[in-house]
């Protein structure tokens, strides 16, 4: 398969659109089943899925499964990305966790004073207790984004690395620019910034429907509606984002060195701009793996993550900093005297 390794002589960390949209047809199956879940924490029901058939794919038998975390945007929810997810779990070996953060796709909202990024990351490792996952890979897309970054550093043995996607944790993707806002901020510098927010989901929505149309749409409207349903419980929750700083988190997480961060945009994301891929880029010391399509690319393009994990040298290379990572926090919980896995045993020593 080829179908999202770059063109010669294309740089390695963009991908063509030839070679992205390519593998619609060849992409391998049958995919993974993802099980929808629920639990409780106090009186709040939270939902979420995970994959089923944890053989499917190329995992080793009788090795212990790689964990990961999809952690949706704003106003989705776990069930817009369950089809990556299962491509995640079929081609890389994954077990996948699919959460619905409080007031999305069915979980209930926090009340107004307890929402804060800590309280979502807070959710997140119940899930993953709840399914008995081990340290994970978080992908965070948008508002995910910011919840993977608080995640890693309220659970840092708890992290394998972090893909982040389009985020909106560090405040340029808030500094909005054009002819909207120009406008409209002679009445209120407020106004002007939603309105080209708005103006900006509007151009995003003509991506979704790129590739397979009816499919896109049949894994987005089910939690839309119930978004819409309870918006009031969503609000704070994007009340918060308009609020958020994370780049002294970034940094310190970066300059650390001990997670991995693979940071991925879409080239015709208007919501999260270049700028903001940049200032990410810039505080992480890593370069962005640009692919193509706006804001939500992987919802419309569920295969693209797992080709990009697989078959480009940025994502190469951040699989194999995870496994390093992995075997490492598995020796580190290893009790005295075993032997941590894909290694050796040391040779008997005989004593006469």
């Amino acid at each position: 398969m080829t179908w999202l390794r770059p063109r010669t002589g294309s740089s390695p960390d963009v991908v063509g659109a030839d070679a992205f949209f390519a593998g619609r047809s060849v992409a391998p199956g049958p995919w993974a089943r993802m099980v929808p879940g629920e639990l409780r924490r106090g009186d709040r029901l939270i939902r979420f899925a995970v994959s089923g058939a944890p053989g499917v794919g190329p995992q080793e038998p009788g090795t212990d499964p790689v964990w990961a975390v999809n952690i949706h945007g704003y106003f989705a929810g776990g069930g817009m990305y369950w089809r990556e997810s299962a491509r995640l779990a079929s081609e890389l070996g994954w077990r996948v966790v699919n959460p619905s953060l409080p007031g999305f796709g069915g979980s209930d909202p926090l009340r107004w004073d307890e929402v804060s990024l800590h309280a979502l990351s807070e959710d997140v490792s119940a899930v993953m207790d709840h399914v008995g996952a081990g340290p994970a890979v978080i992908l965070g897309h948008s508002m995910g984004g910011a919840v993977a970054v608080q995640y890693a550093l309220d659970y840092p043995d708890r992290t394998l690395g972090i893909v982040y996607r389009d985020g909106v944790g560090t405040p340029t993707w808030r500094a909005r620019h054009g002819i909207v806002p120009a406008v409209l901020s002679h009445i209120s510098p407020g106004i002007g910034v939603f309105a080209d927010l708005a103006f900006s989901v509007a151009a995003d929505l003509p991506d979704l429907f790129v590739g397979r149309m009816y499919s896109t749409v049949r894994s987005v409207l089910p939690e839309t509606r119930m978004n819409l349903r309870s918006l009031e419980g969503s609000l704070p929750v994007g009340n918060m984002l308009m609020a958020i700083d994370q780049r002294a988190e970034i940094g310190s997480l970066a300059e650390r060195g001990e997670i991995p961060i693979l940071p991925i945009w879409g080239v015709l994301d208007r919501i999260s701009p270049a700028p903001c891929a940049e200032e990410f880029a810039s505080l992480t010391a890593t370069e962005i793996q640009w692919v193509p399509g706006g804001h939500s690319w992987m919802l419309a393009r569920p295969a693209g993550q797992a080709g990009v994990l697989r078959y480009l040298a940025s994502g190469t290379d951040f699989v194999a900093r995870v496994a390093e990572r992995a075997t490492r926090l598995a020796a580190e919980r290893l009790p005295v005297g075993r032997t941590p896995p894909g290694e050796a045993a040391p040779p008997l020593e005989l004593i006469s």
